[in-house]
């Protein structure tokens, strides 16, 4: 009987880890997706900035 407590006890502490891991995982996708986005907007405002810059002292 104790094995069998045991066992369930390991299998739920893996399952709640797992849990955890899989939620934090989302959380850096969420994360990333976000940073991605906010790289490529900076990039393009960037990217005007210097063709703006670069026509005005033609």
């Amino acid at each position: 009987m104790r094995a069998v407590l045991w066992v369930v006890g390991v299998v739920a502490g893996a399952l709640v880890l797992l849990g955890l891991l899989l939620e934090a995982v989302r959380w850096l996708v969420i994360i990333g997706v976000v940073a991605l986005v906010v790289v490529v907007v900076m990039g393009v405002v960037k990217g005007r900035q210097a063709v703006r810059r670069s026509a005005g002292h033609r």
